[in-house]
């Protein structure tokens, strides 16, 4: 039995992975030229793994594109899903807990509770990077999840878009959906076969 749906934020809750994606290629041709396909590889990644691969010991660079980040989701409209909100409601009002299990940070929060003053209404509970010692594809965000709602991770269903994020879904031992809007159904099919492209008609007994 299903007892609670945890949500990643990009790409899961909000479309705004093709954003990103204008916002890391233009970082990319900035920063690192020599890698032609910057915005791709760095997919599912947080900004300390980003730092950590690309940019370390370059507090300079790391500085100058965090500002720019800040700059950028500060003004970034934040789009649900295709479905999202009516597949929230419908699954809340079956008493099936929610949460949000992102990487973002408390400050890219603040900007997406000034666009939708509604958001707080739809999640039980928010954990953010500031929740978690370890990143996905660890499965530590999730298995605190599972434990704020004091359920075991295998009555959970989680939501992801990226690998890592399946990766730590899969990690937790919670049923995993994946969500096509980052990467391929044929990306995906391996870590689940439950894929799904939004929420538009889709309901947790479909499959």
């Amino acid at each position: 039995m299903v007892k609670a749906c945890l949500f990643d934020l990009d790409g899961v809750v909000f479309d705004t992975e093709p954003i990103y994606t204008k916002f890391w290629h233009n970082v990319g041709l900035k920063y690192c030229p020599t890698i032609p396909n910057f915005a791709h590889d760095i997919k599912g990644q947080t900004l300390v793994q980003i730092y950590d691969k690309y940019f370390a010991g370059e507090l300079d660079k790391q500085e100058e594109i965090t500002k720019e980040l800040n700059e950028f989701e500060h003004n970034m409209p934040f789009i649900y899903i295709t479905g999202f909100e009516y597949f929230i409601k419908n699954i809340r009002s079956k008493g099936i807990k929610t949460a949000v299990v992102t990487s973002s940070n408390l400050e890219k929060m603040q900007n997406v509770y000034k666009k939708h003053p509604e958001f707080k209404d739809y999640f039980d509970e928010i954990l953010t990077s500031e929740d978690f010692e370890e990143s996905k594809p660890s499965p530590d965000c999730y298995l605190k999840a599972a434990a704020r709602f004091d359920v075991s991770p295998q009555e959970c269903v989680v939501f992801e878009d990226s690998f890592n994020g399946l990766r730590s879904g899969i990690a937790s031992r919670a049923r995993v959906i994946g969500l096509a809007t980052t990467n391929s159904i044929s990306e995906l099919k391996p870590f689940t076969k439950e894929v799904i492209f939004n929420y538009k008609g889709f309901t947790l007994l479909d499959h």
